[in-house]
């Protein structure tokens, strides 16, 4: 059994202790049942138990309820499904994250539309912001929403978008123009079915998810699918990115506890010369440092979401150092579980053969490791200065 002794830390409360055990003994019932042969098809299929299970009611806010979204909460729940299903997390990730605008900054109308049948797992959200020449440098965006009359006429490409080709609707960053840079971009709910949006070419990965390129070409939303005003795109897109992107790290810290799980199992139960793998010296040493890089890192994800969920407004750098330390090490963590498995860490379909495929892309998307590093340099740099 995974540990669990991280759960009577201060930062959790008993509604959080409550819900992480509750989901893990969910998810080995449930996740079992979901077929991963067509990828496509298990995403559709674990939104569906995710919505019957109600794990997306916290995914995204609820219309009739002024509660704010419980960052520790949404770190639990992709820590859990994380070491559970690498593809149930992104299911229940991407839940949040495509309506993530829309939670934080949505009209009245918006979330009535769009929020129960996310959390119900009825429908299928992204969040299109990536462009072939703007990855990390979100300010650089070329995508043009221009106004005619009471619509806005949407043309250009976005790229890496998660869900692309199965979702129901897209939560789309374009420049609206009111100044240069990062003060012209507006964000738009776009359906998936609104003439002009099409799916330009479907992306294939080394860890299997709905990765897409879509095309918009004159297409033309209402008006009333602004988010919030126009030019407050940047700053949407950043608090978006304020409260999810400790997830990801918590993402990254359940492949890493799935892997020390692993390791364990394989290391007391290999024979060497007669004895356990374990009682090698060097694979104690392994051992004890992947341990301590689980905990290093679950330690700098919920001190993130304690803050961010006790009213800080922005948590800018510690979400940044939870991102950065949780995706780099856990890369470590599942590189030493696939050398302690010898021969069987690279055979495909193991565990841990699996979990190195799956860790990559984390130190990629929602801000490279190497933009967080900056990130974390100039805040500290700008606290310092400031006194």
């Amino acid at each position: 059994m995974s540990d669990r002794s991280f759960l009577t830390w201060p930062f959790f409360e008993e509604r959080h202790r409550g819900l992480a055990i509750k989901l893990d003994s969910w998810a080995e019932t449930h996740l079992a049942e979901i077929n991963h042969g067509d990828t496509d098809a298990a995403c559709r299929a674990l939104v569906g138990a995710l919505g019957a299970g109600g794990w997306l009611s916290h995914a995204a806010v609820s219309p009739d309820s002024n509660t704010p979204l419980d960052v520790r909460t949404l770190c639990l729940i992709r820590e859990t499904l994380a070491r559970h299903d690498g593809l149930a997390d992104f299911a229940f990730a991407m839940q949040g994250l495509g309506t993530g605008a829309i939670s934080l900054f949505g009209s009245e109308e918006q979330k009535a539309e769009w929020l129960p049948r996310v959390r119900a797992g009825e429908a299928i959200s992204a969040f299109a912001l990536t462009e072939p020449r703007s990855g990390s440098d979100v300010a650089n965006s070329t995508m043009t929403a221009r106004l005619e009359g009471d619509s806005y006429v949407l043309n250009g490409e976005k790229t890496w978008i998660s869900n692309g080709g199965i979702a129901d609707v897209y939560t789309v960053f374009a420049r609206t123009g009111e100044a240069p840079g990062a003060k012209g971009l507006s964000a738009f709910i776009v359906p998936a079915d609104t003439p002009g949006l099409r799916v330009a070419e479907r992306l294939e990965t080394i860890a299997p998810h709905p990765l897409a390129t879509l095309a918009f070409e004159d297409c033309r939303v209402p008006a009333s699918a602004l988010i919030g005003t126009s030019g407050a795109g940047f700053r949407i897109a950043m608090s978006v990115l304020d409260v999810f992107r400790s997830t990801v790290a918590a993402a990254a810290l359940g492949f890493a506890r799935r892997a020390l799980d692993e390791a364990i199992a394989r290391v007391t139960t290999r024979q060497v010369q007669g004895a356990p793998l374990f009682e090698l010296q060097m694979v104690q040493g392994h051992i004890a440092d992947m341990a301590m890089d689980v905990d290093a890192a679950a330690l700098l994800i919920y001190r993130a979401a304690w803050a961010k969920d006790s009213g800080a407004p922005r948590v800018s750098r510690e979400a940044a150092m939870a991102k950065l330390f949780s995706t780099d090490q856990a890369q470590k963590v599942i590189d030493a579980a696939v050398q302690l498995h010898g021969g069987d860490g690279v055979r495909s379909g193991e565990t841990v053969e699996r979990l190195y495929r799956e860790i990559r892309a984390l130190r990629i998307y929602e801000g490279a490791s190497d933009v967080q590093r900056v990130i974390i340099a100039r805040q500290t740099v700008g606290a310092y200065q400031g006194g």
